[in-house]
């Protein structure tokens, strides 16, 4: 008798802590309906906790309101990034105790609004970039790759937009994960023109362009076949490295990119570039010996290691001014290499073609 007491009271506190986490999802959606999207965020805070245990109608009810509130959010750049990932877990969170329970309330609902927000995100991505606000571009791009990893190109956007921001430790990984994935951006691209903007627009497949042509929106299609950017992510890559001082893996990703394009220009001067700076560290480390009679040997022995650091740099500058003699960067510091090591014929020959 106690246990069936027991197994009534806890049904009844369950129905009772239902009905006032609906009631309280019924006031976030009110606050949402009157543009109060603050205080609707408020009130799913405080009782998000509660609706782990809840029924799924309950569940359904809360995270399709969520991804509402936050998609809200984001539709008006407030923090874009951030809160498209939630609003994007929210609508994933329908859908999975919808599919679950196979009782489908919002389970269409949210599939339209991931879908469209991936959209306005995409062309967030697009307008800040062309704005120049390239960490917001980069962080928008990695999101909607994150929400759907086979349009890699978005990963390539993030890549570019941190690269562009300067922010070196995000590009580093993600022209990583572009390198492990071997993307090259190879495929086709297909584009439409908007008839309502007359500006062209890229589709993520071939039968995503025919739908919105067929529905009158769009006109003029046409193909593209970018070349590989292969090159560019690993001389990327290696830009990025060498401006976080990592020298060793920037001079590793600038011989990579020479197997790519022997003609790789920026990959010879950079290359003579981090020569020079390994020469630098052994100046620092010379500076900090002593007089004694093993140190000036230490120092004899790596003054030696210095020249023929500099002495490597050489050839990679000549091969750049025979790609293109007139290159000013390769021309300066190739002369500088020579005054360094006393060259005076080579520098002199070199001042004169000049």
């Amino acid at each position: 008798m106690k246990k069936s007491l027991k197994t009534l009271l806890v049904l009844l506190l369950l129905n009772t802590g239902a009905y006032a986490q609906k009631e309280e999802i019924k006031e976030a959606q009110s606050y949402f309906a009157k543009g109060k999207t603050q205080e609707a965020v408020a009130i799913l805070k405080k009782i998000e906790y509660l609706v782990i245990n809840a029924p799924v109608e309950v569940k359904s009810d809360f995270y399709f309101t969520k991804g509402n509130v936050y998609k809200d959010l984001a539709t008006k750049n407030i923090d874009a990034a951030a809160n498209f990932a939630v609003a994007v877990g929210a609508y994933q969170d329908v859908l999975l105790y919808e599919n679950d329970s196979q009782v489908y309330k919002y389970a269409f609902k949210a599939s339209l609004a991931l879908k469209e927000m991936k959209a306005k995100l995409v062309d967030g991505a697009y307008s800040d970039y062309k704005a120049e606000k390239f960490k917001e571009s980069a962080d928008k791009s990695y999101e909607v790759y994150l929400f759907d990893k086979k349009d890699v190109r978005n990963l390539f956007n993030a890549a570019s937009a941190s690269l562009s921001a300067k922010d070196y430790k995000s590009a580093i990984k993600y022209f990583e994960e572009l390198k492990k994935l071997n993307y090259t951006g190879e495929n086709v691209i297909f584009y439409a023109t908007n008839k309502k903007t007359k500006t062209e627009e890229a589709f993520v497949s071939m039968s995503a362009r025919e739908a919105s042509i067929q529905e009158g929106l769009y006109e003029k299609p046409r193909n593209v076949n970018p070349p590989s950017k292969k090159e560019e992510i690993i001389t990327s890559l290696a830009f990025s490295y060498m401006e976080t001082n990592d020298y060793c893996n920037a001079e590793k990703y600038f011989e990579d990119g020479l197997q790519v394009n022997q003609n790789c220009i920026t990959c010879y001067i950079n290359l003579a570039y981090i020569k020079i700076e390994f020469k630098k560290e052994l100046l620092d480390l010379m500076a900090t010996l002593g007089n004694s009679a093993k140190e000036m040997q230490q120092y004899d022995k790596l003054d030696t290691q210095k020249d023929d650091i500099v002495k490597s740099a050489i050839p990679y500058l000549k091969k750049a001014l025979t790609i293109e003699p007139k290159n000013e960067n390769a021309t300066k510091s190739l002369l500088g290499i020579y005054r360094s090591l006393n060259m005076t014929n080579e520098y002199n020959t070199l001042k004169s073609s000049m």
